[in-house]
């Protein structure tokens, strides 16, 4: 999405919708380069920005002062941005995929309306992040990777643009208009939270992340520079800024040939 609002249709590649926040844009520059370079399936991206959404009427809520992003409520608009057709994940930016999302995608079970990953999370911190107010709420976390099933009628009915400007946040970040039976579960290793979840070093194989959730703040804010697993972003980031590097460097050589 650029400045103007496309509803994303159904096509050859799965899509994924990631939350975005302008201090953030260095979480979500390496969240999208971790999902393409290690998926073996077609992925098409497509950042989540609030101010598009307001440029284009389509999200008009107050921010509230216990949104600490841009996309607290915005990610519910996921299904309507995938125009009410087949599946789409969405993901908050401050994941780094270690894993073939691929695997991810095929969990996709059209007997549900939502799947996530069903975390007991009851942070003790006051604040997050840089400084964000920390909240405790029943399904903390559910919403922050979702794979949505974006034809289902409920989706279709409750995840409308006016619903999202206005409903409750416990309406929505507790999939209020879904019942349990709607909600199907993936495990914690595609949502591993910094700080809560754990390996276990006698089953590796079922508990080793498969996506990183920094989801308290990670080593793009000060405060949390040397957090668990900020090695990995750090690499994941420098990659990055090196594949930048050799392509700024190639264009004056492609312009002179």
């Amino acid at each position: 999405m650029g400045s103007e609002i496309r509803m994303i249709p159904e096509e050859n590649s799965f899509r994924v919708f990631i939350g975005y926040d302008p201090r953030e844009d260095e979480a979500y520059q390496v969240c999208r380069r971790s999902l393409l370079r290690r998926s073996t399936v077609p992925v098409s991206v497509h950042p989540i920005r609030q101010s598009d959404l307001r440029s284009a009427g389509l999200y008009r809520r107050e921010r509230g002062p216990t949104e600490s992003t841009e996309f607290s409520f915005t990610r519910f608009l996921t299904p309507y941005l995938a125009s009410y057709r087949g599946w789409a994940l969405f993901v908050d930016c401050d994941f780094l995929f270690l894993a073939d999302p691929a695997a991810l995608f095929a969990l996709r079970d059209d007997r549900f309306a939502v799947m996530c990953v069903h975390h007991d999370y009851a942070p003790t911190e006051t604040t997050k992040m840089d400084g964000a107010i920390q909240t405790v709420y029943p399904r903390k976390n559910w919403s922050s990777l979702v794979l949505y099933n974006c034809a289902h009628p409920k989706n279709v009915a409750a995840l409308t643009p006016d619903a999202v400007s206005t409903q409750s946040g416990a309406f929505l970040h507790r999939f209020a208009w879904l019942d349990d039976a709607d909600i199907g579960e993936i495990s914690f290793v595609w949502n591993f939270l910094v700080g809560h979840n754990r390996v276990d070093p006698a089953d590796p194989d079922r508990t080793a992340p498969k996506a990183i959730h920094y989801t308290t703040g990670g080593p793009w804010f000060e405060r949390y520079k040397d957090c668990e697993f900020a090695d990995l972003w750090i690499k994941e980031l420098e990659e990055l800024n090196a594949e930048k590097k050799t392509e700024k460097a190639a264009i004056p050589n492609a312009a002179s040939t």
